[in-house]
């Protein structure tokens, strides 16, 4: 397997050996919500999947800037062209809001939500109704380049012109636009389009639409994939490294948006394209109609039928970590369960790992060399397109290993104590500067000002002094009652720590 990082390109459908514009420097651009509700479980997932590709860039020594979008106007209930309504103004109208009032209260939501999963901010996040200017600038452009045409206000881009000038529109979706004309459907303004493919680029306000500019063509405002064309190109240039999203922005977004740079400036806007899977749930996609759908806040809570009991927002993005962002991760009750054991097995190992110190005197043995070739796959396994779950098994086999010292069943005179520090460097790289993750209990601790410290320790306490009186029922219900708790006591030479 080699050092290089290699990344899945949906353009190309293959692996490709990464090479940024620009050495040293990666322009990334994803998309982010439109804030008309509460983000779901599926956003999450996207979202910590670019999370952990932004962190491991960042590893690798790369300077970031990372684009993440606000679509806070111009996503239709529908077709662009059907006189669908903006999601956020039929938001507005029925809670009787103001449109930006909407926007504030889940784009508030959204970036708490964030917080809760520990993702960090982008470098930029722009706002759709913030570049209303550079959208009609790019509308223009496509007009004066021939690729767009006018209909009652509306602007439409052309899809035959375009592809009758390139082989370009269909090539990230694999869609050909003899299948769009069979796929389309009997649109309200169907007749406006030269043709069933043609998607709009501005479209003309109704009179009771709530959010419209001022363009040379109408009032109105511009169409929900002209935004993301005009936002990337203004902060990352005309050509930069990666765009990315969900699997269901493949088509028609993307591929919309490939077109609209085309249509600009004649050039592509992504040199790779990588795209995450979808969230299932119960093996079936997740559904509000047939109640096969669970929020992160119920997944918090536990009150949903779905789940036996409320799970922590890390154990949930550790739980996300399992599944390789390319394919479907499936949320069920017995595998939240599974992942929580695993997520407490690997911070307990941690914990361990970094209370240990080397006695001296080791050399390296068939045990340094083993663990030295488990520290660098995991890292190799992350080159591979940022392939979590095969990095997570090297961490495991070394949390086995972890393990093993501590229980004296794998000696110590067979690492050496530089090999335990790298050891060590590595479990806090991993686990928390790439994968994300947060020590429940530790964040309990510092949440609480030590008072669960200072609680634990009289726990600790009560039970030494039952231990010196021979007091056993005692000692073992202290015992007893924290294992039912998840916490556990390990008795060490000179104190007592729990875990």
């Amino acid at each position: 397997m080699s050092n290089q990082l290699v990344i899945h390109n949906s353009l190309s459908r293959e692996k490709e050996v990464f090479k940024p514009l620009h050495e040293g420097n990666i322009g990334m651009y994803v998309c982010g919500p439109t804030v008309y509700s509460d983000v779901h479980l599926g956003n999450c997932r996207t979202f910590v999947s670019f999370d952990i590709i932004y962190r491991y860039l960042t590893h690798l020594g790369y300077k970031v800037r990372y684009v993440r979008n606000i679509t806070d106007v111009g996503h239709l209930e529908g077709d662009a062209d059907s006189n669908a309504e903006d999601k956020i103004a039929k938001k507005a109208r029925l809670e009787q809001l103001e449109p930006m009032e909407i926007v504030q209260r889940y784009m508030n939501g959204f970036h708490d939500m964030m917080k809760i999963f520990n993702t960090l901010p982008p470098s930029i996040e722009p706002r759709a109704t913030g570049h209303i200017v550079e959208q009609i600038e790019m509308v223009q452009q496509i007009l004066d380049n021939g690729l767009a045409y006018i209909k009652n206000g509306s602007v439409y881009f052309d899809t035959i012109k375009f592809a009758e000038q390139s082989e370009k529109y269909g090539e990230l979706s694999g869609r050909k636009l003899e299948d769009l004309l069979v796929e389309t459907r009997d649109l309200k303004n169907q007749s406006e389009k030269n043709h069933p493919s043609d998607f709009a680029i501005w479209i003309k306000a109704s009179p009771e639409h709530l959010m419209r500019w001022n363009s040379p063509w109408s009032v109105g405002f511009p169409g929900w994939h002209l935004e993301c064309s005009a936002m990337s190109t203004k902060y990352l240039g005309t050509n930069f490294d990666i765009h990315g999203g969900g699997s269901d922005l493949k088509f028609p977004h993307h591929e919309n948006e490939i077109a609209q740079n085309y249509g600009s400036c004649n050039c592509a806007p992504a040199n790779y394209w990588l795209h995450t899977n979808m969230l299932l749930m119960n093996g079936r996609k997740m559904s509000k109609s047939d109640g096969n759908t669970i929020t992160p806040q119920q997944l918090f809570t536990g009150d949903s039928e779905h789940i036996s009991k409320a799970y922590s927002p890390m154990m949930l993005r550790f739980f996300m970590l399992q599944s390789h962002y390319r394919s479907t991760l499936d949320l069920t009750d017995d595998a939240l369960l599974a992942a929580e054991k695993g997520y407490k097995r690997l911070m307990e190992a941690n914990n361990i790992l970094h209370a240990m110190s080397h006695p001296g005197g080791g050399s390296a043995g068939a045990l340094d060399k083993e663990i030295h070739t488990l520290m660098s796959g995991a890292f190799e396994e992350m080159n591979d397109d940022f392939n979590t779950p095969k990095a997570l098994a090297k961490l495991f086999e070394l949390v086995t290993k972890v393990n093993g010292l501590k229980a004296g069943h794998l000696p110590f005179n067979e690492i050496t104590e530089d090999t335990l520090a790298q050891l060590k460097t590595l479990f806090h790289t991993l686990i928390f500067n790439i994968f994300g993750l947060k020590d429940d209990l530790q964040v309990a601790n510092a949440a609480g000002n030590g008072k669960l410290d200072g609680l634990m320790q009289l726990i600790i306490e009560l039970r030494a002094t039952a231990r010196a009186n021979k007091d056993w029922t005692t000692s073992d219900k202290i015992r007893d009652t924290l294992k039912e708790l998840d916490i556990q006591l390990k008795d060490e030479k000179n104190k007592t720590i729990w875990i």
